[in-house]
């Protein structure tokens, strides 16, 4: 079986792993988003697509999941101590070494693909790994600009996220340089020569939103003959991980799992899914998602644990066979 994953960082990490539990002899690829990507230190920072090769390299911190385990801050501590700015993005000294090196290969020349697959061959990952373009990208997020009362500044979205905690409005969502981005190579043809494409619950505007917009991505998807199914990221009100209601608020899309089946939009009506997976404490929702032409079920989706997050991978699979007869 091949299947192909797009997937953000900690969220489609996680559904990855259960993923891989579930059919451990599955053909992988999987497309990272890259416009959470950012330069700091002059050192350029991949979070999403390390974020996935540490979990399934088996180095991810599993307390934070996020950064190297066994991590020491002994680089960030020094750059403070000169007053360097910012202090509120923290790069451990075993992930430096990471970051340095995907400097180094980008400053040579290699395209970004290249860069993760010299990376990945560390890790030894079960996957094929591949960023959604070798373009720059990056997301920023317009807010209020707290120093000019009325208006409103740009700012990158780790800013948003980290030092943020996006705890003030977003009012617009900005993937810079996205409209002059390419796929990278491999991707088309990942999403066109699979059994089944998933969006797993990462979040949909920002993760899976961006790997979407790059010029080519939306549309490989909606005309792969592979069935595409998704699993929402919301349940209840809130995500299952993460800050996504903040920024589907920002696009004008509720937090609930029925919203964001028609952000996605159905195949049949120009949009991206054929399934969607939703939570059974939302099943009161399945009549509105099959409304709008997606096939839907509910199983449960929290990713509390590897095998209740491999029976939602499972699930998913099963829904793709079903839309696929």
């Amino acid at each position: 079986m091949r299947l192909t994953v797009l997937a953000g960082g900690i969220g489609g990490s996680t559904f990855l792993r259960g993923l891989l539990k579930a059919r451990p002899d599955a053909e992988i690829t999987v497309v990272g988003n890259t416009a959470d990507d950012i330069t700091l230190f002059g050192l350029r920072v991949c979070p999403d697509l390390d974020t996935v090769m540490y979990t399934l390299g088996g180095g991810i911190s599993a307390e934070r999941g996020w950064g190297r385990e066994d991590e020491t801050w002994v680089i960030k501590e020094e750059l403070a101590a000169y007053g360097v700015e910012p202090t509120w993005f923290g790069l451990g000294d075993r992930d430096v070494a990471t970051h340095l090196v995907r400097t180094q290969m980008l400053d040579a020349g290699y395209g970004l693909t290249a860069v993760t697959e010299a990376l990945c061959r560390r890790w030894d990952l079960p996957v094929r790994l591949l960023p959604m373009s070798d373009d720059r990208i990056e997301t920023h997020v317009v807010v209020d600009d707290p120093d000019q009362p009325g208006r409103r500044k740009a700012i990158h979205f780790q800013e948003y996220w980290v030092r943020l905690h996006a705890e003030v409005p977003a009012h617009q969502i900005i993937a810079v340089g996205q409209d002059k981005a390419k796929p990278a190579p491999g991707v088309l043809d990942a999403i066109a020569d699979c059994d089944a494409v998933i969006l797993p619950p990462s979040n949909p505007v920002v993760s899976i939103g961006t790997i979407l917009g790059v010029p080519g991505i939306r549309d490989a998807v909606r005309e792969t003959s592979a069935p595409v199914i998704g699993l929402s990221p919301i349940i209840g009100t809130g995500p299952v991980r993460g800050m996504a209601d903040k920024v589907l608020a920002a696009v004008g899309v509720a937090s609930t799992a029925s919203a964001v089946a028609r952000y996605y939009g159905s195949r049949a009506t120009g949009g991206v899914l054929d399934g969607w997976l939703i939570d059974i404490s939302d099943a009161i929702q399945a009549d509105s998602i099959a409304g709008a032409g997606i096939h839907v079920q509910a199983v449960p989706l929290w990713m509390t644990d590897e095998t209740k997050t491999a029976a939602m991978a499972e699930a998913a699979l099963i829904l793709a066979e079903a839309v696929r007869q």
